[in-house]
């Protein structure tokens, strides 16, 4: 009778001892993912800070080179060449155009779905710069039906430089329409190739008309460059950073729960 006795307690205490070798794995596993998670938010939250810095940093830049004094064409050149960044830089530039080779951006304007124009300008030395002049609606495509925004002649004009993309921007980015001269993105190859232009002889850039040209029968629409860029960093990382803590205080008041009981 003892031995049966002695035997019940040792499977009770065998028992005691699983379980609570297994709550504390549950409670070491609990910890472990709270610990993952915290990190995991504390690091988004922090990432958002630092691409707010990154960000007011950007829009400060643009706002400074927006309404400063334009630099020459060659200025552009050099600064591209040695590396430096020339995006949205205003330069002045002076050339004729060739209406018959221009490029078109698919792009909404105003709420209005239609085309960016490129239009080359040939310079005084030959070579040719890509010029975005503005917008027009999509019954506008045909050049015949705005003949008489089509600039004849040597113009002089200030703009912005813009540098050119290395590869499609998304997978979510359609592909180019070259048969159809309609540009998704801003290949500037494939806008130099498709419109019969020799590529040695082509800037590797591109300039946005501003909005002081006024094209005769108002189009296309100049001064399309975006400036104001989106800056939600901050309401991201409150958010990241409030989740965080939000846990935290889940955790602590389970841990308290627990105490208590």
């Amino acid at each position: 009778m003892s031995e049966q006795v002695n035997g019940s307690v040792v499977n009770a205490q065998a028992q005691a001892g699983l379980s609570r070798a297994s709550s504390r794995g549950r409670t070491t596993l609990t910890a472990s993912l709270v610990l993952v998670c915290l990190a995991i938010l504390l690091s988004l939250g922090t990432w958002q800070v630092e691409r707010l810095h990154w960000k007011e940093g950007l829009i400060a830049k643009i706002a400074e080179r927006r309404d400063a004094t334009p630099v020459q064409l060659t200025d552009i050149e050099a600064a591209q060449a040695t590396g430096g960044d020339i995006e949205f830089l205003r330069v002045t530039i002076s050339g004729t155009f060739d209406h018959t080779k221009e490029r078109h951006f698919f792009a909404t304007h105003q709420g209005q779905t239609g085309f960016y124009v490129y239009t080359p300008l040939t310079l005084e030395d030959g070579r040719t710069l890509l010029v975005n002049r503005g917008f027009i609606p999509y019954e506008l495509k045909e050049p015949a039906k705005r003949e008489q925004g089509q600039v004849i002649g040597e113009v002089t004009l200030t703009g912005y430089a813009r540098a050119k993309l290395g590869k499609k921007p998304s997978s979510l980015v359609p592909d180019n329409d070259l048969p159809k001269n309609i540009f998704y993105w801003k290949d500037i190859a494939a806008m130099t190739t498709s419109a019969g232009l020799d590529p040695a002889r082509v800037l590797p850039f591109f300039v946005d008309v501003d909005a002081r040209l006024k094209n005769p029968g108002g189009f296309p629409v100049g001064g399309v460059t975006q400036f104001d860029l989106p800056n939600n960093h901050l309401q991201y990382a409150v958010t990241w950073y409030g989740l965080a803590l939000a846990l935290a205080g889940v955790v602590a008041a389970m841990w308290l729960k627990r105490r208590r009981t």
